[in-house]
């Protein structure tokens, strides 16, 4: 488990850490690792070629603390960069088995919304846009 300090909240994402097998809309693999000092969890993520383009990339998931802030920023939110030049910001927010990543900010209508099993080895969800869209998408753990 990262040192993260007394933020509870971080520290509740560290059951995403480890090698994650993604079935459903998309396909391929993510791995979640603390960054030294356990400020922020890193997402590698490959999950193959989809409509000619391959999806590749990796996020950055902590609290915001700009350069002489002293307390961090209220929610837990990340940076998503592709090997395609994209961002893309999202909020992680963690409710008992329950994870919701919010696109952009806290309650927009396009979100991912997964439960983990008793075992804590599949996360299993959607991700759900407005007007409709959305997939489903089930990680299971491999390493």
């Amino acid at each position: 488990m990262a040192e993260h300090s007394t933020d509870a909240q971080l520290a509740a994402l560290d059951r995403l850490v480890g090698t994650w097998r993604i079935t459903g809309g998309s396909e391929g693999t993510v791995t979640y690792r603390w960054m030294e000092g356990g400020f922020f969890l890193i997402q590698e993520i490959d999950l193959g070629e989809k409509d000619g383009e391959r999806t590749k990339g990796i996020e950055m998931i902590g609290r915001l603390r700009p350069y002489g802030a002293e307390e961090p920023s209220e929610h837990i939110v990340s940076r998503y960069y592709s090997g395609m030049g994209e961002t893309l910001d999202y909020v992680y927010e963690m409710d008992g088995d329950t994870l919701t990543i919010w696109a952009v900010e806290k309650g927009s209508p396009a979100y991912y919304r997964g439960t983990f099993s008793a075992d804590g080895n599949t996360l299993s969800g959607r991700w759900t846009y407005p007007g409709g869209g959305g997939y489903e998408s089930i990680a299971t753990r491999i390493g």
